[in-house]
């Protein structure tokens, strides 16, 4: 089992869109490394801290786990979307997607308070620049915040 950090904007999609439809597909990710997570190390039941980033209070806000193994993003091939890639094709798609279900809400873990945990300093979520969606978390990190976010 591995553990990941994935974060979204609260104006596109929320923890509390999330805990409406209950699990959604992790379309949109336009990041090679990202998408390789995504491709070649998430598996179902990985855990997952969700993140919401580019608002007043970024930080932790729930718990979720991967429930669907990747599979090609459909909206590569949707030239109505923003994420359309003309450059991919169905018999050899170039971006894939993995489906979350939520766990629970937390309360907010605010980004300044991770960052005055010496247990996280080597989170990629903290380090200088790291702009990934989507980063893993070490099972030392997990435990850790497991106990902050109760």
């Amino acid at each position: 089992m591995r553990y990941w950090l994935m974060k979204t904007e609260p104006t596109s999609y929320s923890i509390d869109d999330l805990a409406r439809e209950g699990a959604t597909s992790w379309t949109g990710v336009r990041n090679y490394q990202a998408r390789n997570f995504m491709r070649d190390d998430m598996k179902v039941g990985d855990g997952v801290l969700f993140y919401h980033s580019s608002c007043p209070e970024p930080g932790i806000v729930g718990l979720a786990e991967v429930s669907d193994a990747a599979h090609p993003d459909p909206t590569q091939f949707d030239a109505r979307s923003k994420y359309f890639d003309p450059a991919s094709r169905p018999d050899a798609p170039r971006w894939v997607n993995v489906e979350i279900k939520l766990v629970r809400r937390t309360r907010l873990l605010p980004l300044e308070e991770l960052r005055a945990y010496p247990e996280l300093a080597a989170m990629p979520l903290l380090q200088r620049g790291n702009r990934l969606s989507i980063t893993p978390v070490t099972a030392a990190e997990w435990r850790f915040l497991q106990k902050k976010l109760k």
